[in-house]
């Protein structure tokens, strides 16, 4: 297994400390952020490729779609 150093500020220390128990020590915490982060960034990648082929499909989408969207998704 791999060991890598990350520098954290003392808000970051706080955070890890409290995050720790929950997932079974500092390292876990940090894995678990970075399977988190990877996840947020595979959901991103496939929103904007469902957007770039639905703008091909059916033009731009209008602002107030996107009004409407947000209100029903909570965004």
């Amino acid at each position: 297994m791999a060991t890598t150093t990350v520098r954290l500020d003392d808000e970051d220390e706080a955070l890890l400390d409290r995050l720790a128990p929950e997932y079974g020590g500092r390292s876990s915490a940090i894995r678990q952020a970075l399977r988190n982060l990877a996840a947020d960034r595979k959901r991103q990648n496939a929103l904007i490729a469902f957007l770039v082929e639905w703008d091909a499909e059916e033009g731009p989408i209008e602002e107030e779609d996107i009004a409407a969207m947000a209100e029903r998704y909570g965004l």
